[in-house]
């Protein structure tokens, strides 16, 4: 068998422009280790440095020694789920964030999961979670278990931070609860006086449809905020329940089509956006593509991916698609296995990577899965395009070269972008 030491990456598009700098992909790995504390911190560092806003989850996971998390301190939201597990550290620095949209969630219920932040062995462990400007979760609950030294944030009001009244909530088994600054009331993020938990909903008046920034029926935020508001208008919310378009909050970006009620026609509007996760933006990022009015990863699957004028856009296809194929690398798929290999029949393009690991060569015990075919891997010669990245760790000791991936002409590595 041919063993790899480095990740192959085909890296053949030009980095993202400077307009999306602050917009991050999150990931996926769960608890899955990326190898040493130096390899793994190194790359939560290289992925977050400068990020106001993560497209995915946030996962900090398995970090043992004191690093520096300094650079997460500017992110003020998050798309998907929010998860701190088996860590050392005393503190991460979440002090911007204001909103987890919770679009996708940690075992499918949890927005925000924070649980085994403690060594066995030894005093050190997480103390603050220190998310006091953390004011709405839209989607999902919050789960905060076994965390021997952390006493602030299980004592927190999370009912009024958690948008859906029905999303569960589960804390036990932490620290003991500490004590809050007297000007804090009952809820805080810490002893001192700049650590109280601000109330955004259930300190509102009933005219109030969301969130509010006082106690009064005047004081309600505008129907479009998430998180709260510093006044009425869609330009005081700190965070947007839908789409932020310049400033302003609104239930959809202006439209690439307008009625014309002279003509009685649809003319192109020269105002348009495109959805760009939660944000209006006239261009869409390097590596997404145009579909109608939004920014998207993946074309549908009766599109195909076409470019014009040097933009990249989903196209209805006149009869038969290109053959797109799901790649490799989620929880429930992370390698090419005897199992999935079959789905790879007549595929053109991979959307998303293909990892081949010991577990999918040699086959996988634990998931009683057997070893791979290497006459299999034929299936690949079809494959003209990778949308992600070529991560070959293992490979059948018959296969002497990469000859099945002849018909492979463009890798994008579409998550290395920032």
């Amino acid at each position: 068998m041919i063993k790899w030491g480095v990740i192959l990456l085909w890296w053949l598009q030009t980095a993202a422009t400077q307009t999306h700098k602050v917009v991050c992909p999150g990931t996926q790995n769960g608890l899955s280790s990326t190898g040493s504390q130096e390899i793994q911190y190194n790359l939560i560092k290289d992925r977050y440095d400068g990020c106001e806003i993560i497209m995915g989850n946030l996962e900090i996971t398995q970090i043992e020694s004191c690093w520096d998390f300094s650079f997460l301190k500017e992110i003020r939201e998050v798309t998907g789920y929010v998860l701190i597990a088996m860590n050392h550290f005393q503190e991460i620095p979440l002090g911007q964030l204001r909103v987890i949209r919770g679009n996708s969630l940690y075992e499918r219920r949890f927005a925000l999961s924070v649980f085994f932040n403690y060594p066995k062995d030894g005093s050190n462990g997480l103390r603050q979670l220190g998310l006091a400007n953390l004011t709405e979760i839209l989607e999902g609950g919050v789960q905060i278990i076994n965390n021997k030294y952390l006493s602030y944030a299980p004592w927190i009001f999370w009912r009024d931070i958690i948008g859906d009244n029905s999303a569960p909530v589960d804390i036990q088994y932490n620290g003991e609860r500490g004590p809050c600054h007297k000007a804090c009331g009952d809820y805080c993020w810490g002893p001192n006086e700049d650590q109280c938990q601000i109330l955004t909903k259930t300190v509102c008046a009933p005219q109030c449809n969301g969130r509010c920034f006082g106690t009064s029926p005047r004081d309600c935020c505008h129907i479009e905020c998430a998180a709260g508001c510093k006044g009425p208008l869609d330009v005081d919310c700190f965070a947007c329940r839908h789409f932020n378009d310049s400033g302003a909050c609104v239930p959809q970006c202006p439209q690439t089509l307008i009625y014309n009620k002279q003509t009685f026609q649809m003319d192109t509007n020269p105002n348009a956006k495109y959805q760009y996760g939660s944000i209006c933006v006239s261009q869409c990022p390097t590596n997404f593509l145009v579909d109608d009015s939004s920014c998207v990863s993946v074309c549908p699957p009766d599109k195909m991916e076409v470019e014009r004028d040097g933009q990249k856009q989903c196209e209805l296809c006149s009869g038969l698609c290109p053959k797109v194929c799901e790649g490799t690398g989620a929880e429930h798929r992370q390698t090419v296995d005897s199992s999935n290999i079959d789905s790879f029949i007549n595929c053109t393009k991979i959307q998303g990577s293909l990892h081949f690991l010991v577990t999918g060569i040699l086959g996988d015990d634990f998931k009683n899965i057997p070893p791979l075919d290497a006459k299999k891997l034929e299936v690949f010669r079809t494959v003209r395009e990778i949308t992600d990245i070529l991560n070959i760790q293992s490979w059948p000791k018959e296969l002497t070269d990469l000859s099945v991936f002849s018909s492979l002409t463009t890798i994008q590595g579409r998550s290395l972008y920032k």
